[in-house]
């Protein structure tokens, strides 16, 4: 039975598109070469910063922590209400260059914990990452469900750990990656996954 849920952050509760945007503009960019230079880094198998590279520009800097360029999903907050009132642990676990405090105070975030790659030490799809999670639940790996929109960063990893593993389908790796074995097309789906675990 699943009593723990770790969340990605980036396209599984935040909206990334406004951020790219706005970084695309601080680079000279119209959004659509923004776009199309984020899917050929996704097509390549590589990471998001190389979106810069590839498109031959210096890598833009947000103005502040990028919070004022970034959107929950509709269905995030429902979402971890709801993990709430059903009595899970939740925590927040992601590839963040910085610390996630700042994300889970701008948006009210009612979470148990959260910490970012950055500040773990460790960056997914890396084992340790996900031993680090279990280590936090302290729970068996059965008992933990990780959820995120990639499957090479968090799909395959969570479920190599033994963990439950559920794809969110959504933002440029969420349907440009196949091979998820639990499927989900919205944040509202998850309480049932979980309690159907």
């Amino acid at each position: 039975m699943i009593g723990a849920v770790f969340l990605d952050v980036g396209e599984t509760l935040v909206n990334e598109s406004l951020m790219w945007a706005s970084l695309g503009a601080r680079a000279g960019l119209e959004p659509h070469v923004v776009w199309a230079g984020l899917g050929a880094a996704v097509a390549r198998g590589e990471e998001h910063w190389r979106t810069w590279e590839l498109l031959g520009v210096d890598r833009p800097e947000p103005a502040s922590a990028g919070l004022e360029d970034a959107e929950l999903y509709a269905d995030a907050q429902p979402c971890l209400h709801r993990l709430r009132a059903d009595g899970y642990f939740i925590g927040l676990a992601g590839n963040v260059g910085r610390g996630l405090g700042p994300v889970v105070e701008h948006f009210g975030l009612d979470v148990d914990w959260a910490a970012s790659s950055s500040e773990l030490g460790v960056e997914k799809p890396s084992p340790a990452f996900f031993e680090r999670l279990l280590e936090v639940a302290g729970r068996p790996a059965a008992e933990v469900a990780y959820v995120g929109d990639r499957i090479d960063n968090d799909v395959a990893p969570a479920r190599a750990a033994g963990m439950l593993a559920v794809h969110v389908r959504r933002g440029p790796w969420g349907y440009l990656q196949r091979g998820a074995g639990i499927q989900i097309d919205s944040l509202d789906e998850l309480p049932a996954v979980l309690g159907g675990a």
